[in-house]
């Protein structure tokens, strides 16, 4: 009888580990672990802190495989290079990075190309030549001149929806320009097209006032605040920013001076949305982080694993750069983008 126990324990306890092992995913069991170097410019930019979270998210639920290591740069170069070094020192798969200084593009690449590590830079474009100079070196991002155009159509549509808004009468827009960093290609991109856009269509513009916030709220707001307390500050009707952090600025601003004036940004993000909603923002331009953030696993994923960086995915690469594309948004669609 005591035999007999003991053969059904030893029984028992092998079908128990079988079914234990039948309980594995096999997809699981044959992903190589991917590690990625991740660095943003710095973490409470508005825009970035939103695709940091998609990235994050989207790794979470498409690439249990991925880990990534991230990096807040703290909007220095130095700082940047700096962990591009430890980053390759701990042997990452993949250099996924967000620059501070678009023009250091080409030293980045250098430095993965050195050490031969394949990167994926985002947000800031260091150039088709930059790009070329490596094999292994790739970008996602968008195109800046169509955020500008966006931004520019949008001005239109409001402006010719409503002739109030033509606070002198003159047909002409009187508008004040956010820059967001000066040279930035984004920046220098939505500064034009904006405008070129507004006049294209007709509508004549004067600019009374143009300083660069470095896409920063508080800054923004410092530089609307002065131009409405100085000369030409009651004739302005229409402030244009180069993202939405800067547009909320200038919302504070204009408020400080009990005055309501049309005010777009770019990037349309949930706080954007929300201004849209209550009437407080006149319009953004949707920079798609979440498709972003999704191109950039899906290349760095595919890469780590030796395919072709689109491979399986809807993104085309056009000069070894997938862009995302804009959409402009306003009152009569931002509720389409509300998360």
């Amino acid at each position: 009888m005591k035999k007999l126990l003991t053969m059904m324990l030893v029984l028992l306890t092998f079908v128990l580990s079988c079914g234990s092992k039948t309980e594995e995913s096999p997809a699981a069991e044959g992903e190589k672990k991917v590690t990625l170097g991740v660095t943003y410019y710095k973490f409470d930019d508005n825009f970035l802190a939103g695709m940091r979270n998609d990235m994050n998210a989207i790794a979470k639920e498409k690439y249990p495989n991925i880990e990534l290591l991230e990096n807040d740069s703290q909007n220095s170069q130095a700082v940047l290079n700096d962990q591009i070094d430890t980053l390759i020192s701990k042997g990452v798969d993949v250099l996924v990075i967000n620059l501070v200084d678009p023009t250091a593009g080409q030293s980045v690449i250098d430095k993965a190309k050195a050490a031969n590590v394949p990167i994926v830079l985002f947000n800031k474009d260091p150039g088709v030549e930059a790009l070329n100079s490596y094999d292994k070196a790739w970008y996602v991002g968008n195109n800046p001149q169509e955020s500008g155009v966006f931004q520019g159509q949008t001005i239109v549509k409001n402006w010719q929806a409503d002739p109030a808004q033509d606070l002198n009468g003159d047909g002409v827009i009187q508008y004040a320009m956010l820059i967001g960093e000066p040279g930035h290609p984004d920046a220098v991109a939505r500064t034009e097209f904006s405008v070129k856009t507004v006049e294209e269509a007709g509508i004549k513009t004067e600019k009374l006032f143009e300083d660069a916030a470095f896409w920063d709220t508080a800054q923004a707001k410092d530089k609307v605040d002065a131009w409405l307390s100085g000369p030409n500050g009651d004739k302005l009707e229409v402030i244009i920013a180069n993202n939405d952090g800067m547009a909320f600025g200038a919302l504070e601003a204009t408020k400080a001076h009990n005055k309501k004036l049309p005010i777009y940004g770019v990037d349309a993000i949930p706080e954007a949305l929300l201004l849209i909603e209550k009437g407080e923002l006149s319009g953004t331009v949707l920079n798609d982080g979440k498709n972003q953030a999704l191109a950039v696993l899906d290349l760095a994923h595919n890469i780590a694993l030796g395919k072709e960086p689109t491979e399986g995915t809807e993104w085309k690469l056009v000069d070894k750069a997938v862009r995302v594309p804009y959409v402009g948004v306003d009152k009569d669609n931002y509720q389409e983008f509300k998360k």
